[in-house]
């Protein structure tokens, strides 16, 4: 049995405190990615610890926000911009002032969360969202005020959950009865703030009783798969396995894959789709054995700015992820030789031709173009 350790109080609290308007957790009722709790703190499960540490941090200002995102105990696209809009409700608790003073402040705070990651749109797409409520409540008294935004960021971190369960809705029909689904990295409820977009498919087929199972790439170099994805479908009881990401083109070779699923940090006008790295190796072996290929993602992660895959801003991420192999307590084991460089792109883009589909909560883009994603852009 895990070790399981809390360096502040789990999830269940946060349904404490009955008189405050939101007690409820937004994300779910075992667990939460990051919530806005009463009294307007920020908390996120630190995913780095999981799956034998489940701890949750509480976060009060703005730059802890931003060292949250950045170091990634809150991660995957949509999360991101959901802790993002709540880190703006911490400066908006924070500034006092009014007018100029209150404005100057939430643009600092802005210019801070949106340097946090580069790839993800949906950051900078939640953090536009919340600039225009900013602006609108400037004028207002601070008690209201603050609540104002508040209200603001816990209705897109709800939108973002529907927007799941809608896409797992669209997507289910494509996972066939008894079907082996192989995912890469961790595009669960832990990802988006709640259910999740390759995962919400997942669970969607599942609630329809359909039976699957699930092949859960591992994930280099952090291992989201076999520690993140892997711990959220055990936790409903939904067959998975790990396996390392070279075993893929194996598995699809003897036909023990039927559809890959993967979600998405950013999608361009075309259909070019960024991701976890490793995902673009996976369309091209599920394409070299005929295997569909599907991308979920929100509305929020396309990018119609952006014109290409080529536009897309890769991450580069600190060599130690990759030099050294990160343990629960924050140790760890150097795996590679003293002075020898690493290279740790964080994402690849796939390119549309090999994406059999793309699900938003807006419909689903098949074939994937150009043409076909400007029809749901106007919805």
């Amino acid at each position: 049995m895990s070790d399981i350790k809390h360096r502040f109080a789990p999830v269940p609290t946060l349904r404490t405190g009955q008189a405050h308007p939101h007690p409820e957790p937004i994300g779910g009722d075992t667990y939460s990615a990051v919530e806005l709790m009463p009294g307007f703190r920020v908390v996120v499960l630190d995913q780095r610890k999981l799956p034998t540490i489940e701890r949750y941090e509480f976060l009060t200002r703005v730059d802890e926000v931003a060292d949250a995102i950045r170091n990634m105990l809150v991660r995957g696209a949509p999360a991101i911009g959901v802790c993002a809009a709540y880190g703006m409700v911490v400066a908006a608790v924070a500034e006092k002032g009014d007018g100029p003073a209150f404005l100057e402040a939430m643009s600092a705070a802005d210019a801070t969360l949106r340097a946090a990651r580069p790839t993800a749109v949906n950051l900078a797409w939640a953090l536009d969202r919340m600039k225009r409520i900013t602006e609108e409540a400037r004028s207002l008294e601070y008690a209201v005020r603050t609540e104002r935004i508040a209200s603001e960021a816990r209705a897109l971190h709800k939108a973002e959950i529907a927007a799941c369960k809608a896409i797992g809705a669209l997507g289910a029909p494509f996972v066939p009865e008894n079907a082996t689904i192989l995912t890469h990295c961790n595009a669960g409820a832990l990802a988006t703030g709640g259910y999740g977009t390759a995962l919400g498919i997942v669970r969607a087929a599942h609630e329809a009783g359909k039976k699957v199972r699930v092949l859960a790439c591992e994930t280099r170099p952090y291992l989201q798969g076999a520690r993140l994805t892997a711990w959220e479908l055990a936790k409903d009881q939904i067959p998975v396995e790990v396996i390392t990401d070279s075993m893929a083109a194996h598995f699809m070779a003897k036909k023990a894959v039927d559809l890959v699923v993967a979600g998405a940090d950013r999608i361009a006008r075309n259909g070019d789709s960024a991701n976890k790295i490793g995902t673009y190796g996976l369309a091209c072996i599920a394409a070299a054995h005929e295997v569909p290929f599907y991308i979920a993602a929100p509305w929020s992660t396309v990018d119609l700015g952006c014109p290409n895959g080529d536009a897309i801003p890769i991450e580069e991420r600190s060599e130690r992820e990759l030099s050294h192999f990160a343990l629960p307590d924050g140790n760890s084991i150097q795996i590679v030789p003293d002075g020898v460089r690493v290279r740790n792109p964080s994402f690849d883009v796939t390119p549309h031709a090999l994406i059999t589909a793309i699900v938003t909560e807006r419909g689903v883009v098949q074939p994937v173009s150009e043409g076909e994603l400007a029809k749901l852009a106007t919805q």
